[in-house]
């Protein structure tokens, strides 16, 4: 298991934002983090990358990537985050270098040395993301979609076991949008999972996946939910 949490509270300074959580996430499974804003999406994402800290004897159990995070250091932080990506919905590119220049920044912070095997790891990823020609491109060249597309190869870049995605078809358009959870969802053939938030709901039933709710300072698996309404949907009429 990737991510095991068992009644785990998470907190923003004092505020208790969601009381024991339960969730779980296995190799290859494809996660929607569903809610209002406000609800507690982003913190939990959060807690998984040691961003937002957990509070000691407030968890049964916390577990990433085989870390427990109530009382890791700081120092062993970089590690665990090398074995994910992250996806923000403002694509967080540096707009002072190109793409290639993105993606070996990235590379060169993460200990790679080869010349020869940077270059080879970036035309991979691009290729993957079909953007390869975008290569020595500035990111105020690219379209939204293409600037997201780039973030999700920069993601890919160390062969991730997760891929933690916070909204990010928030700024796209619908059929943008669709194209980056179809790329996301592809990701998952390889064995990565990932934890995507979201508040496009539509896309659930056109890519299914598991799903839970932030509601009312708690989140539960209603995945079920949204199986009852795509069987509702595909089922003949009388």
């Amino acid at each position: 298991m990737l991510v095991n949490y068992k009644k785990v509270n998470i907190y923003q300074a004092d505020s208790l934002i969601l009381k024991e959580v339960d969730f779980q996430a296995s190799e290859g499974e494809f996660i929607y983090i569903i809610g209002k804003v406000g609800s507690g999406k982003s913190s939990l994402l959060k807690t998984l990358y040691c961003e937002l800290d957990l509070v000691e004897d407030e968890a049964d159990e916390a577990e990433v990537l085989g870390r427990k995070l109530v009382g890791l250091k700081r120092k062993e932080v970089p590690a665990l985050r090398r074995e994910m990506g992250i996806i923000f919905q403002d694509f967080q590119l540096l707009h002072d270098r190109s793409v290639r220049k993105n993606l070996q920044f990235v590379l060169k912070a993460t200990d790679w040395k080869d010349k020869k095997e940077i270059d080879q790891r970036i035309e991979d990823v691009l290729t993957e993301v079909g953007l390869r020609d975008k290569i020595d491109q500035m990111p105020h060249e690219l379209s939204g979609g293409e600037q997201q597309r780039i973030a999700i190869a920069r993601a890919l870049l160390n062969k991730p076991k997760i891929i933690i995605a916070d909204e990010p078809t928030g700024n796209l358009d619908p059929e943008t949008a669709s194209s980056i959870i179809q790329l996301l969802k592809n990701v998952t053939t390889t064995g990565t999972a990932v934890i995507m938030s979201t508040h496009n709901i539509p896309m659930l039933d056109r890519y299914p996946g598991i799903v839970y709710r932030c509601q009312d300072g708690t989140i539960r698996d209603v995945t079920g939910e949204f199986n009852k309404m795509n069987l509702l949907e595909d089922s003949p009429e009388d």
